[in-house]
């Protein structure tokens, strides 16, 4: 990863974790101190959402995977995953966009101290280098498994397929800069926040 020199503007802490690691809590407790958080899933949502930017280019590539509600997401994800052309077509449509709309929250927080780049697939997707630090929220694999399982509509299929296309927990953690442990009570996660952004605010 790239590290901090005399670049002006923000630090840029990129947040990411794997599935059922509470990387989405840690992102709304930086967000509740004030730090300015950028939200890729949700930048996606927004984008191919009702009037999204990306509903023309996505129903041209994929005809009939779009409506008055936005991108049909069980249509379109029946025709990209598991077909990694497909899923190559989809990613060339959205990736851009996505980047574009992270260089526009840089620029509107540019007079802050810090911001969060929040990519869950940051390592997979070769995105180190847009951001100064990292760091990895993560959790013993047992209550991974534990809270990926309660969710609805999850199968031990579903799991292992995700888990496939994501990097080891143990690989993200060797390559980060910070851990946040998110195992423990609520307030524990908060206190770590809290104590990683004072850090890298001063």
């Amino acid at each position: 990863m790239s590290q901090p020199n005399s670049k002006t503007g923000p630090l840029i802490l990129g947040l990411t974790g794997s599935i059922g690691m509470g990387k989405s809590t840690a992102a709304r407790m930086f967000a509740d101190l004030g730090v300015p958080v950028f939200d890729a899933d949700a930048e996606v949502h927004r984008l191919q959402g009702p009037g999204g930017a990306l509903l023309g280019p996505i129903e041209a590539a994929f005809p009939g995977t779009t409506g008055p509600d936005g991108v049909w997401r069980r249509k379109l994800g029946g025709l990209v995953f598991g077909h990694p052309a497909e899923l190559a077509r989809l990613e060339a449509i959205v990736h851009p966009a996505v980047h574009a709309a992270r260089g526009q929250f840089l620029a509107q927080h540019s007079n802050a101290p810090l911001v969060v780049f929040d990519i869950p697939l940051l390592f997979e997707k070769g995105l180190v280098n847009e951001v100064d630090r990292v760091a990895v929220v993560s959790v013993p694999p047992h209550i991974q498994r534990e809270r990926v399982m309660a969710r609805a509509g999850m199968t031990e299929e579903k799991f292992a397929a995700i888990r496939t296309a994501q990097l080891p927990d143990s690989e993200k953690r060797a390559r980060a800069d910070y851990v946040i442990d998110s195992s423990g009570p609520l307030e524990q996660t908060r206190k770590t926040v809290v104590k990683l952004v004072a850090s890298l605010r001063g």
